[in-house]
């Protein structure tokens, strides 16, 4: 991960990423609402005090989501971009804790987390650094902790189309599920499932109460995947 490029689009990046996604019709909030209402609905975690790492958390985009979904919750935002995180701040101010990551890992002792959550980042590390951050994840996060990635579906053509467009996914590459799944057992990770989400644009909106049974279908714009540390 590299700061400066994070840095460079820090203040730019929500109208960017607005631009990026006006084919699906809808605006960045709905892309980071869903995240967190799945994370939380797997975890079980509105009623639930965990203490969470939003790994990558970037702008802040995910903050509301979690003071919603999970109302008892301790969040730490943690992004290699001090830029990204000094405005995180300006756009959410309250009770979050932030972190700035180094490129020598996650500045957090072990076990110091119950969950770690992460939306779309992995595509921007190096295929080679991977495993190093899953099993960084893995030392900060409990025994029995909960882990959840959400990232782009390359074998969605219009996911191909818009990260080939977006400017601050210039040097990304794109993974399957299967591939971070290997990964994550690799980083001494127990996979839990792989789902596949946002099947149908804001035109078709309707049709979104099928997606659940459609999860399994390798087509979604979006996946994640669903894991936890061994005990």
């Amino acid at each position: 991960m590299e700061e400066a490029e994070f840095d460079r689009y820090a203040l730019a990046y929500e109208e960017q990423h607005r631009q990026n996604i006006v084919l699906s019709g809808e605006d960045p909030t709905y892309f980071a609402e869903y995240k967190i209402r799945l994370f939380a609905t797997w975890a079980g975690a509105v009623q639930t005090e965990l203490k969470i790492l939003d790994f990558g958390s970037g702008v802040g985009n995910s903050i509301p989501y979690f003071r919603k979904y999970f109302v008892k919750s301790a969040i730490t935002c943690a992004d290699i971009s001090q830029k990204s995180l000094d405005y995180a701040i300006r756009r959410h101010p309250g009770q979050e804790q932030f972190l700035k990551i180094s490129k020598t890992g996650i500045p957090a002792p072990d076990a110091s987390f119950d969950a770690a959550f992460s939306a779309c980042v992995f595509h921007h590390i190096p295929r080679s650094e991977h495993l190093f951050w899953l099993a960084e994840l893995r030392r900060v996060v409990r025994p029995g902790g909960a882990i959840a990635v959400f990232e782009h579906n390359p074998f969605n053509p219009l996911t191909r189309r818009a990260v080939a467009t977006c400017p601050f996914d210039e040097h990304a590459v794109l993974l399957t599920a299967r591939q971070l799944e290997k990964a994550y057992s690799d980083a001494g990770w127990q996979v839990l499932k792989a789902r596949y989400h946002i099947f149908f644009p804001h035109f078709a909106a309707r049709l979104r109460i099928f997606e659940p049974l459609l999860d399994w279908l390798p087509l979604g714009a979006q996946y994640s995947v669903f894991g936890r540390r061994p005990k």
